[in-house]
């Protein structure tokens, strides 16, 4: 009798098409995955296949990049962690010279503790937010405290680290957070845990009005082509808002537990997550049984078709956020967990690699 063969990590399986599309679009897809502690990038070799690369980090949720690109921040368990591209580290990385078509590595930290941050964004003039659940809060960051305030519901009475209403997602305007996604308007400790699939809301951070209710777990608000597009995990759909009827109707029903969310050139790339049997929370959702898989859906916007599906066969459960890297076709990433990332040196009109 052979011994069996050992379950390779990070094992992945697609329909046909999604190899072509990626090379059609000219696009990696970076995703973070929390359960697993890796960010991953997934790019076309070419019209067939698929290569990936996972980068360990503690705990990672929300990703962002800066308008150019040129920057990635990262929230993880206890630190926001901003990379910075470079084009000439990427072709010169001694590992792999001449592979990569661009590098992030490490720039600087924020200290943040265990603030349980979800999404996150770069504002305007690259000035971060990001949704603080533990605190029921948006927050910016800066040298002398673990995080600022920036806005918090008018029904939270003060902040505590208490996870009252499970604010997670955040859509951006104009560089600015304009509207939020939490799981319901309770001020007591983690009252969003009963009847989470009926309470959740969207809010307008400018006036506070609620513009939604009774949602199913709503995440990952996002403005698109003028619109503004949200996901309901507990009902596997993506809806568009009609913000001034306060109203919303179905794009497409992902059948799964959605979470995370980009656009590009007409598609939404959609994250779909394996929920833990074991989780008292999201256990019992109907969802939970259809989807035994984590992945990204692709979904073409303009015709509301689904147009494939990039599937996890091992390592990944879920799924938290992930975004587009376009024109980058072999996209690296560093981390601050082995010694190659003190090596790259950027300066001010040079780089190097040393050690």
């Amino acid at each position: 009798m052979n011994p069996e063969q050992p379950i390779s990590p990070f094992q992945l399986e697609h329909t046909p098409q999604v190899p072509e599309l990626l090379y059609k679009l000219q696009c990696s897809i970076v995703l973070s995955t929390f359960q697993a502690g890796k960010i991953v990038t997934l790019s076309p070799v070419n019209e067939d296949r698929i290569t990936q690369l996972a980068r360990n980090f503690n705990r990672p949720m929300g990703i962002t990049f800066t308008d150019n690109y040129e920057k990635l921040a990262i929230a993880c368990e206890n630190e926001v962690i901003q990379l910075k591209n470079s084009e000439i580290l990427a072709k010169n990385y001694p590992k792999k010279p001449n592979t990569y078509s661009n590098m992030y590595f490490p720039m600087s930290t924020n200290y943040t503790g265990k603030l349980d941050l979800h999404d996150l964004s770069y504002g305007i003039d690259n000035e971060l937010y990001a949704i603080n659940t533990l605190f029921s809060c948006i927050s910016t960051f800066d040298n002398d405290y673990n995080f600022k305030s920036y806005w918090k519901p008018d029904f939270i009475t003060e902040l505590k680290p208490e996870d009252r209403c499970h604010l997670n997602g955040m859509a951006m305007k104009d560089g600015k957070p304009k509207y939020v996604t939490a799981f319901n308007t309770g001020n007591t400790a983690k009252s969003w845990q009963k009847d989470l699939t009926k309470t959740g809301v969207l809010i307008d951070v400018d006036t506070n009005e609620i513009i939604l209710s009774g949602l199913g777990m709503p995440h990952t608000p996002r403005f698109i082509n003028g619109k503004l597009y949200l996901l309901l995990s507990a009902t596997g759909q993506l809806v568009e808002v009609d913000i001034e009827n306060k109203s919303y109707t179905e794009v497409i029903n992902l059948k799964g537990f959605v979470r995370g969310m980009s656009f590009y050139k007409d598609y939404l790339f959609i994250g779909l997550s394996k929920l833990r049997q074991n989780s008292s929370s999201f256990a019992h959702l109907d969802v939970a049984k259809l989807t035994n898989y984590a992945g990204v859906a692709i979904v073409h916007l303009p015709t509301k078709s689904y147009q494939g599906l990039l599937k996890y066969k091992t390592s990944v459960d879920e799924i938290y956020d992930l975004e587009i890297l376009p024109d980058f076709l072999r996209p690296n990433i560093l981390n601050n967990f082995t010694e190659m990332h003190k090596q790259a040196i950027l300066a001010e009109d040079s780089c190097y690699w040393v050690g």
